[in-house]
């Protein structure tokens, strides 16, 4: 018999995201992101279900070369673009678009003898300070490109929004005022909008937008859950009971006895750990569903199991069905029991699962 613990993905519903992305930002051209295996959800898979995507965006040459291998055709953007001369043959021979962000890149295509193969996003920092050219230095480099014969021609311009997800961020008004006034003299082709952008600041769509999280059914947003903008979640992580017990009173459950049973009590053992990509730190009280009713998890996760409290469901057995987040537990409410975001538990589910792929 197969161990129990599975990831389920609803292609059902990652198409009908995408709908609802295209519903939100219509007339925009979207950059689906599939980098990290597309948040946990596989990224081939991915991008062939998004046959209606304009583009993906992958963070490097590996990712691309996986969905050009599957038969991916639409446009593939290097989103930290190449890391050094030696990877530019391989992106003009699989037809990759690139994001260009600092000088050193500028050098390599300067230098480079190939001709005219290079699509490129010019990224400016508006004020996140991670990737992009300072706004003072824009016009010198988007002077430079425009001879660099390496490059095709119109050159487009990306930013990156920082604090989106923060209702009524004025960060996020200031990025967006200077980024309208840095492409003021170029009219360029722009994109702004992450997950978080897409849904709350329309002023951010531009021309293209690029959804992450969105795409897989999860809100971006600190305040708001997936249900509340008719999205739907992609992922479900499943397993069931391999072991129901009671345990006396003052008993601990668990690594490091952290956690001692109040009164005589019902637990089980769900084949789902940290070694699963359930996160460690998901406190005691973190809700799971067995048989579609929620219990909560107590003491420590181990890498292959944790413990539940079945005091809400005695009637619970071995091989009894538990829904650890997914279509029917948000999987932003894991992540708050956890201290982290969504993003953090999706790219920590192991493939060791088996994938069940449905819709």
């Amino acid at each position: 018999m197969t161990r129990p613990a599975k990831v389920i993905i609803d292609l059902a519903a990652l198409r009908h995201n995408f709908s609802r992305i295209r519903e939100i930002a219509p007339g925009r051209k979207v950059m689906a992101i599939v980098k990290a295996d597309a948040y946990g959800h596989g990224i081939v898979r991915v991008a062939q279900t998004l046959s209606a995507a304009d583009s993906f965006g992958v963070a490097c040459l590996e990712e691309a070369e996986q969905l050009r291998t599957s038969g991916i055709e639409q446009p593939i953007v290097l989103l930290e673009g190449p890391y050094g001369a030696a990877e530019l043959p391989r992106i003009r021979a699989l037809q990759l678009e690139m994001v260009i962000h600092h000088h050193s890149q500028v050098e390599i295509l300067e230098q480079t003898r190939l001709r005219g193969f290079a699509q490129i996003w010019l990224k400016v920092d508006s004020g996140m300070h991670r990737l992009g050219f300072l706004p003072e230095d824009l016009a010198a480099i988007w002077q430079r490109l425009e001879k660099v014969k390496a490059i095709k021609k119109p050159i487009r311009l990306m930013s990156h929004l920082a604090a989106a997800n923060e209702a009524g961020s004025a960060m996020t008004r200031r990025q967006l005022e200077l980024f309208s006034q840095l492409n003021a003299p170029y009219g360029a082709e722009q994109s702004m909008a992450n997950s978080a952008g897409v849904l709350a600041w329309p002023d951010s769509h531009g021309d293209w937008v690029r959804p992450g999280l969105l795409l897989y059914g999860i809100s971006p947003l600190d305040d708001t859950l997936s249900a509340e903008h008719d999205l739907r979640p992609v992922m479900t992580l499943a397993s069931a009971l391999i072991s129901v017990k009671t345990i006396k009173k003052g008993e601990p459950v668990g690594y490091g006895a952290a956690w001692s049973c109040p009164e005589d009590m019902p637990i089980g053992i769900v084949a789902a750990g940290y070694g699963d990509g359930f996160p460690r730190h998901a406190a005691t009280g973190t809700p799971v569903l067995v048989n579609g009713r929620r219990v909560s998890v107590i003491g420590n996760a181990s890498m292959d199991m944790l413990t539940v409290d079945l005091r809400k469901q005695p009637q619970a057995q071995v091989g009894d069905a538990v829904e650890l987040w997914g279509a029917n537990l948000s999987i932003e409410e894991i992540a708050h029991h956890a201290g982290t975001i969504p993003y953090e538990i999706l790219c920590g589910v192991h493939k060791r699962l088996r994938f069940i792929e449905h819709g």
